[in-house]
């Protein structure tokens, strides 16, 4: 597949491919995110903009960091096959690392539409991302980098600048054995169309993210094992609102941590079928939030699945489990249900990879006696080569956001994208972006999003 441009509308992100959301917790994790997607997410080809990687086994990504993700790892670390972001440019050589930088700039224009309320903005986005990779001949360290920046030039509409920095080392302890060391910073301005964003907000507040993680795993032969510690810190900063006043947002600080545990059976090269328990906590720097209800809670999760790998043409994952989260005040139910977690990627033909998701996440609330949210999303993407250097892509998703208790209301939000990257070279791409949103709720206005944005990447 021809290297796909940087950047698109909207600085949409093209790292996964199962949306993330606000306060939401994969399904078989202590603290990890689902919820609806930004419509960003969806249209593909741009730097990404998104928390990083809100795996479904990975508790490390909390609540309010996966927006606007598209989810690329599922339930046994399998990963998309779509290589929406690759790179041919040789990348430059720092001794035994290898520096791949790439520069981006899009114009683009923004239609948001609530009811009768309409507002549109003329943007520029730039972004920058760059990945640094050790070529050593044991272990490897892995670190990348990316922001996005965005200015108006007609119209009014928030901005929404992030950035994102990860480093992972890998270590070869021996032949059967891998020990991972992570860590991370994120940031973010939280979606004003999120259920936990301050409706008259000006600015939403701005959320930093810090992670830290260790996880090993062993192939014992026919058995399969592995376990990992995942930590975060988020800190939130001061929402402007509309009369120019602030709101301090700090009763929503807090530190998430989680252990999970797998084991995997192999019954053939082709089939694993496996079972994962994990276990959190996740504690509030104020013991009440400004509504006098304690949000901290304990999460509790297990499910089976098994993973198939029919070649390079199909291969993939599926699982169900059990989520709970048991919250401290007595006045809040405990948020659970049952999940299903999945991912197949199918290539009907060279230069076609299609690739279908669907996931389950709980969503804490931050409503006074709302615990949360179920959200369940279907996914899709797809990617084609029209030429050698110009390759079409094209994504959907569906995510129902459900209340089982308490009096918020329920939604559902459609997001469709298409795009074209053109590589002029092997150092230059051009980009055009199309994607829309459409969010309808069971009482109140519907709102619509359109977004369009053609653009240049440059990769060295």
């Amino acid at each position: 597949m021809a290297g796909c441009a940087l950047f698109s509308p909207h600085g949409v992100s093209a790292q996964a491919l199962l949306p993330g959301s606000d306060d939401a917790t994969i399904a078989g994790n202590a603290a990890t995110p689902a919820a609806v997607p930004d419509t960003a997410a969806l249209t593909t080809g741009s730097i990404s903009t998104d928390a990083g990687e809100p795996l479904l086994n990975d508790p490390a990504t909390d609540e309010d960091m996966a927006r606007t993700n598209l989810r690329q790892n599922t339930v046994d670390g399998l990963r998309s096959q779509l290589d929406i972001d690759r790179n041919d440019a040789q990348g430059i050589r720092f001794g035994s690392f290898v520096l791949k930088p790439t520069l981006g700039q899009t114009y683009n224009f923004e239609s948001n539409k609530t009811g009768s309320s309409k507002q549109n903005r003329s943007y520029l986005e730039t972004g920058l991302k760059g990945t640094l990779t050790s070529d050593w001949s044991r272990h490897q360290l892995t670190v990348t980098g990316e922001g996005t920046w965005q200015r108006n030039i007609s119209g009014s509409g928030e901005t929404e600048p992030t950035a994102n920095l990860e480093a992972a080392l890998r270590l070869d302890i021996a032949d059967q054995t891998t020990a991972t060391l992570k860590a991370g910073y994120h940031f973010e301005r939280e979606d004003s169309t999120d259920p936990n964003a301050i409706s008259n907000a000006s600015v939403q507040s701005g959320i930093d993210q810090y992670t830290l993680g260790a996880g090993i795993a062993r192939d014992f032969g026919i058995l399969r094992g592995s376990a990992k510690v995942d930590f975060d810190r988020y800190v939130y900063g001061n929402a402007k609102l509309d009369d120019g006043s602030t709101l301090s947002l700090k009763d929503r600080n807090r530190n998430a941590g989680a252990l999970t545990v797998r084991a995997g059976y192999e019954l053939s090269p082709a089939l694993v079928p496996f079972i994962e328990a994990s276990v959190g906590k996740s504690i509030y720097d104020l013991r009440r939030d400004t509504l006098g209800f304690e949000r901290s809670y304990n999460s509790y999760g297990a499910r089976a699945g098994i993973e198939a790998d029919l070649g390079e043409k199909l291969n993939g994952e599926i699982a169900l489990g059990y989520q709970t989260y048991r919250f401290d005040d007595s006045r809040l139910d405990d948020l659970r249900g049952f999940t299903i977690d999945g991912l197949v990627n199918w290539s009907p033909q060279r230069g076609t990879n299609i690739t279908y998701g669907i996931s389950t996440g709980l969503e804490p609330s931050t409503t006074a006696g709302e615990s949360g949210a179920m959200v369940y999303t279907l996914s899709s993407r797809a990617t084609h080569e029209l030429r050698t250097a110009l390759v079409a892509r094209l994504s959907n998703s569906l995510t129902f956001r459900n209340y089982p208790t308490g009096n918020s209301i329920d939604e559902k939000v459609w997001l469709t994208g298409a795009g074209l990257t053109w590589d002029l070279n092997r150092y230059l791409a051009l980009t055009g972006d199309v994607s829309y949103e459409h969010t309808t709720r069971d009482s109140g206005p519907s709102t619509n999003i359109a977004r369009v944005g053609v653009g240049l990447t440059l990769r060295r």
